[in-house]
């Protein structure tokens, strides 16, 4: 049975000293989420949620989720552009815990719907995430989190490709086609960065036409910026464009594969959801896996334009070097006669 709110509100006084509050609400879906969840206004105005575990599984996210903001100290918080939620405080609850975090304001914005060009949701969406990924990776070693090198991130990709293959359920050429990324020796040559490593539509809050926050740090860790981007894929072309555009005018050109691992990820998500069909033995989830793989399969084996390889700068016709050489003489020309 969900707690009350107004029960929830009782533990988080207890929680945190001192807490006034004058008002609380539920949270979220009293049935379908993994949480008892409970919104509180203090005597000041200020906002504050304490969040109840149902089950093991929420438990384990919440512990992961509470180390990685511990993690983030304020000095590494003044480095993003969005607010993080902070922990205040946890009270005993019947064999687990109530933990209290300040509010961290904004709206969900469905993938769909962010909005592409330089004004809309989808650049500041990639401005976060560049953010995130241009943080020091010191404090992530620090707090005893795992720190992965490109290989190893390559080994992993390499293991759910093997495991999905074992199944025999994945199309022949999809497995081809993976393969030949996972040994496209350029696509793996990239700087391991921070990254939030599960992010979703969901995982940001919205207002103004800007990114305000950034839900679940529990899976933080230094690894492939591309498994943050891959989600990105599954927006219209317009929208996905505009957040890999903000995000390379953050990051800059040093990681020119970026786009083709992400590409490689978000294809691997299928085989995961196969892995979990077959893992929890649901015969519907393994069906829906593989009706999603034979789409897959019609959507890129026939495009034969868009493979997963590395991505060259484009070489320059003669005639175009040609007229670039002139017009770097008539620039150094003008330069000698100012």
């Amino acid at each position: 049975m969900a707690r009350s709110h107004l029960t929830l509100a009782a533990l988080a006084t207890s929680a945190v000293d001192d807490l006034d509050l004058v008002t609380a609400a539920s949270f979220g879906s009293n049935t379908s989420n993994d949480f008892d969840a409970a919104l509180l206004t203090a005597r000041d105005g200020t906002h504050y949620l304490i969040r109840v575990p149902r089950n093991e599984r929420a438990e384990a996210e919440q512990s992961a989720d509470l180390v990685a903001l511990r993690a983030i100290s304020p000095g590494v918080r003044t480095r993003l552009p969005f607010a993080v939620s902070t922990y205040l405080g946890q009270t005993p609850v019947s064999g687990t815990r109530g933990v209290v975090y300040d509010f961290v304001y904004g709206t969900k914005v469905a993938l769909a719907n962010l909005g592409a060009g330089q004004n809309g949701l989808a650049a500041s969406v990639g401005t976060a995430i560049a953010a995130v990924h241009s943080l020091p990776t010191s404090f992530v070693a620090d707090a005893g989190l795992a720190v992965l090198s490109a290989g190893e991130c390559l080994r992993a990709v390499v293991s759910v490709m093997d495991r999905a293959s074992a199944t025999g359920l994945v199309p022949a050429p999809l497995l081809g086609r993976w393969e030949r990324a996972a040994e496209e020796s350029k696509l793996w040559q990239f700087q391991p960065t921070v990254i939030n490593n599960q992010l979703s539509a969901d995982s940001f809050l919205c207002a103004d036409g800007a990114v305000t926050g950034l839900l679940g740090w529990q899976e933080l860790r230094v690894g492939d910026p591309a498994k943050d981007l891959a989600w990105l894929l599954g927006a219209p072309e317009a929208i996905t464009d505009s957040a890999f555009d903000a995000y390379s005018a953050v990051r800059g050109s040093g990681d020119r594969q970026v786009r083709q691992r992400a590409k490689l990820y978000a294809e691997l998500e299928i085989a995961k959801w196969l892995l979990h069909g077959t893992d929890s033995r649901s015969t519907e989830i393994v069906d829906d896996a593989v009706e999603m793989l034979t789409a897959l399969v019609d959507s890129t084996i026939n495009d034969v334009m868009n493979p997963i390889s590395a991505q060259t700068m484009p070489t320059m016709a003669i005639a175009d070097v040609e007229a670039l050489l002139d017009q770097s003489e008539q620039l150094r020309k003008s330069e000698r006669a100012v």
